[in-house]
C-alpha cells in the first residue's frame, strides 16, 4: 500500500520571517543585469528607478533620448525628462562633450553602476580618443557605459549671442555654483538664444535654470543646464493687431429735478429725485 500523502500545507521554516516579502530566488546564468542596493532601494520617485534600471539593462550604444524611452516607458516625456535630471543630479548619469577629429563636437552619454565613478569605457577604435576622466579623485572606480551619442557644431564664444551669454554669466549670482567657462558658456548659448527668440524673458530662465537644484552637484553644472535647456519652449502667441474695444463711456447730464450732474444713456432726473417721487406717490 501506498504511504498516505498529506494535502496540508507545509509549516514555514523556522527562520521565515513571519511577515513582508519572502524572495524565491532563481539562479540567473544570462539576460541578467546586476545593480546597486543603492540605486535599486533610493527613495524618491520609481519612475527614476526603473528608468535608471533600463539604461542599466542596455547595451552599449543603445539610444536613452527622452523619445526613446517615451517609446519604451508608458510615462510621458515630463516624468521622463525628470528621472533623467534626478540621475544626473546623483551622479548616476553624465554627459560628455567629445570633439571629433572633423572639428565636430559630440555628446556622449555615460551611465554609472556607482555615482562618482572615474574609471572610463573602452575607447571605440574607430571614434575620437578616450574622453577625460571626471574631475573627483579618491572615488571608487565604477563601470561606465557609453550609451547614446549626438553630433553638433560648437560655436566660438565670440560669435555667441551676447544677451545669451549674459543670462548664463549672470547665473552665479543666484547660485555661486553655476560658474562656466567660456567652452561652457559658448556651448549653452545657442540654447539660451532659442528661448530668448521664443519670447521668454532672461529672469524667466534665470528662474528655470536656478530652481530645485540639489544640495550636491555630482558633476559640472554645464550638464545640468545643457539638459533643462535641451528642450526648446513655445513661441508667446502673436497678439492680434486689431486695437481693444474698449466699452463705451455713459454721458454726464443734469438731472431735471435738482439740476445735479449724473450719467445716464437718456435725459431726466438723478436716482435720488425718483425716489423721492416714488414716496410721495406712495403717500398720495
Amino acid at each position: 500500500m501506498a504511504d498516505p500523502q498529506s494535502n496540508a500545507r507545509l509549516r514555514a521554516d523556522a527562520g521565515a520571517p513571519t511577515s513582508g516579502v519572502i524572495h524565491v530566488r532563481t539562479r540567473l546564468t544570462a539576460d541578467f543585469t546586476v545593480i546597486s542596493n543603492a540605486l535599486a532601494q533610493r527613495r524618491g520617485s520609481a519612475v527614476t528607478i526603473g528608468v535608471a534600471a533600463y539604461i542599466s539593462s542596455l547595451p552599449d550604444g543603445s539610444s536613452v533620448t527622452i523619445t526613446a524611452l517615451c517609446e519604451h516607458f508608458s510615462e510621458g516625456e515630463i516624468l521622463i525628462s525628470r528621472a533623467l535630471r534626478e540621475l544626473e543630479a546623483a551622479g548616476y548619469l553624465e554627459r560628455r562633450r567629445e570633439r571629433t577629429p572633423t572639428g565636430q563636437v559630440r555628446t556622449r552619454t555615460y551611465f554609472y553602476d556607482v555615482p562618482g565613478g572615474d574609471r572610463d569605457p573602452d575607447p571605440d577604435p574607430d571614434g575620437p580618443p578616450e574622453p577625460p576622466k571626471p574631475r573627483r579623485p579618491g572615488k571608487k572606480p565604477a563601470t561606465a557605459a557609453a550609451v547614446h551619442e549626438t553630433t553638433e557644431t560648437s560655436v566660438p564664444l565670440a560669435d555667441a549671442d551676447p544677451q545669451a551669454v549674459a543670462v548664463l554669466a549672470a547665473l552665479r549670482r543666484v547660485d555661486p555654483r553655476l560658474v562656466l567657462s567660456e567652452q561652457e558658456a559658448a556651448r549653452l548659448a545657442p540654447a539660451v538664444t532659442r528661448w530668448l527668440a521664443a519670447g521668454l524673458l532672461p529672469t524667466q530662465i534665470t528662474d528655470y535654470l536656478t530652481a530645485g537644484l540639489p544640495d550636491h552637484l555630482a558633476t559640472r553644472p554645464v550638464g545640468i543646464l545643457a539638459h533643462r535647456l535641451k528642450e526648446t519652449p513655445l513661441p508667446a502667441p502673436v497678439r492680434s493687431a486689431a486695437p481693444a474695444l474698449r466699452p463705451a463711456v455713459v454721458p454726464m447730464r443734469n438731472c431735471d429735478g435738482c439740476d445735479r450732474a449724473f450719467r445716464s444713456a437718456e435725459t431726466g432726473r438723478c436716482r435720488d429725485c425718483r425716489r423721492r417721487e416714488q414716496r410721495l406717490s406712495d403717500v398720495a
